[in-house]
């Protein structure tokens, strides 16, 4: 067991610190492009930019990649290994999603994108900011753990209000959209929105877990 009695005498590898904060760093950037996507809105913008969310797509699956293998190679780790194991998971998703949303968006070429899409941007690039601050300390985590759990509580305040924004959309999309396939379109794309959120909140989950065990 990662926390016994012996290994709190015996070193633990750093190595996890900084490849979990890549991928954090990962996270920050697909946001920023996702905002920009959404608030240019033309499609030969929207190519460009998912071809740049693609790029952190893949560089957050190397890094995640990295961590499991270390994992397997790994004697003594700084937390459980579950625990790294599903924090890397759940942030390697956060840009999946943002890749998947940018996909549809280019894929499916909407007429116009709702002000409901650049609110939910706005909400996971504001929730990438705690994400980066919340990993950011988890190596000094017994000084920090006040602060890593306000980051927490609003990765989840920011997950209710991109639930409010969803919402809303759904009710207004199914009552002035009349075209059928452009429903389609729009709620497959704010879908991947809302489930980046989801995933955002379920990092601050994960990481709340980890302070509970070793703060």
């Amino acid at each position: 067991m990662n926390n016994s009695f012996l290994n709190n005498f015996t070193p633990k590898e750093p190595k996890f610190f900084p490849l979990l904060k890549g991928m954090a760093e990962v996270i920050s950037v697909a946001a920023d492009l996702m905002a920009e996507c959404v608030k240019n809105n033309d499609h030969e913008s929207a190519i460009e930019f998912y071809k740049k969310i693609k790029e952190q797509e893949k560089k957050g699956d190397a890094i995640s990649d990295q961590i499991f293998d270390n994992l397997n190679s790994t004697f003594i780790t700084p937390f459980d290994r579950e625990d790294i194991h599903h924090l890397a998971s759940m942030l390697d998703d956060v840009t999946d999603y943002l890749n998947s949303c940018a996909k549809r968006i280019v894929l499916y070429n909407p007429k116009e994108l709702p002000i409901e899409a650049l609110e939910m941007a706005n909400l996971i690039k504001e929730g990438a900011v705690y994400i980066q601050r919340a990993v950011d300390e988890l190596d000094v985590l017994k000084k920090s753990s006040k602060k890593m759990k306000e980051y927490c509580k609003e990765l989840h305040v920011i997950e209710n209000k991109a639930d409010d924004v969803y919402e809303h959309f759904i009710i207004q999309l199914f009552e002035k959209e009349k075209d059928g396939i452009e429903i389609i379109k729009l709620k497959e794309i704010m879908s991947e929105l809302e489930r980046a959120t989801d995933a955002a909140d379920y990092v601050g989950k994960i990481i709340k877990t980890i302070i509970v065990k070793y703060a």
